[in-house]
């Protein structure tokens, strides 16, 4: 890495106190003022941000949003659609070969993208029908009013909110010691945006399921449905959080490493989500199968695709990680020797 040094502060021999000068310290009562402020107003945002998110979160219990969320058997729906994203960011955890993140701190992720969610959905709502009216030619060509918002919203927007929620906590603490942790708090952040959307997208469907025995069968086919979409939400973030990974240990180029972390996984997603709505009704129709199949076909492919390039990308890491590891073993074992002669 390239350390900018102030000319004085290069050509000093250390004799000099160059405080102010071309150094700073906290030294003066000023200085710790100054400290704590800024601190305070770190945390403060932070805490802002996850308090607007609760706020948004329980207006939507209030309104009806998750209306039908108590009932026991939509509480098992939920729950069964998250259980292959779950497997599949436990997967990745254990594929870490470099110490195991904490279970606080991957908690506390998969909270804050539960919460920040409700970004998303804000986002969509408000910049949807303009992206969607000025894309499509005012209503001339509708599917590229879809390819509009689908790339320029839905992926941008849902993959930038969970990625902050790994930025808000688990980049911050020391435990973050390795670029492959930023898929790990990447995937579980996506576990948690999956989790809330399924909820949400659940309760909203069982809704209009006018009579109480219909209920578990509409239920399971949702439920199924949402399970094939969840495991996309783990592997678009961790592919972002990975180059999230990759920016804090390259702080000189941070900013456009992260950009173009979220480019891969906005355009992964909003590619899924056009494929969704427009290629598999249209392949369904032309070989007259039911459109279940083929969506369960699909997803199979995309998402096992994207599995397979993740993978080798988790797998380069561990193999430099263990090479780097038996060079340094290597090199103290050679030392010890040197000293013993």
């Amino acid at each position: 890495m390239d350390e900018r040094r102030d000319p004085v502060e290069a050509m000093d021999d250390g004799s000099m106190d160059l405080y102010e000068i071309s150094d700073w310290e906290v030294r003066s009562g000023l200085d710790r003022f100054a400290q704590r402020l800024y601190n305070a107003g770190v945390v403060g945002f932070r805490l802002t941000v996850v308090a607007v998110a609760v706020l948004i979160l329980l207006a939507q219990f209030a309104l009806g949003g998750f209306g039908l969320l108590q009932d026991p058997q939509v509480g098992v729906f939920v729950a069964l659609s998250v259980v292959p994203a779950f497997i599949l960011a436990l997967y990745l955890w254990r594929a870490d070969v470099t110490a195991s993140e904490p279970l606080e701190t991957l908690v506390v992720t998969f909270l804050l993208g539960l919460l920040f969610a409700n970004f998303a959905g804000i986002i969509n709502d408000a910049l949807g029908g303009y992206v969607t009216g000025i894309g499509s030619g005012f209503g001339m060509v509708p599917v590229l009013g879809l390819f509009a918002f689908y790339f320029l919203v839905v992926g941008p927007g849902e993959e930038a909110v969970k990625l902050l929620a790994v930025r808000m906590h688990a980049y911050r603490s020391e435990r973050f010691d390795a670029v492959i942790d930023g898929a790990v708090y990447g995937a579980v952040a996506g576990l948690g945006f999956a989790t809330i959307e399924n909820a949400l997208y659940i309760t909203q469907s069982l809704d209009s399921v006018a009579q109480a025995t219909n209920l578990i069968q509409a239920g399971s086919d949702i439920a199924t449905i949402r399970a094939l979409a969840g495991p996309g939400h783990v592997i678009y973030s961790a592919f972002a959080g990975y180059y999230l990974g990759l920016a804090k240990f390259n702080p000189d180029d941070a900013g456009p490493i992260v950009v173009k972390g979220l480019i891969i996984a906005a355009v992964i997603h909003a590619t899924y989500n056009v494929s969704a709505a427009i290629l598999v009704p249209t392949v369904a129709q032309i070989v007259a199968v039911d459109q279940f199949l083929v969506f369960l076909g699909f997803v199979i492919a995309y998402d096992g695709l994207f599995i397979y390039i993740l993978l080798r990308k988790l797998s380069k890491y561990n193999s430099a990680y263990r090479q780097a590891s038996e060079s340094n073993r290597a090199a103290a074992v050679s030392f010890d020797r040197s000293d013993l002669e």
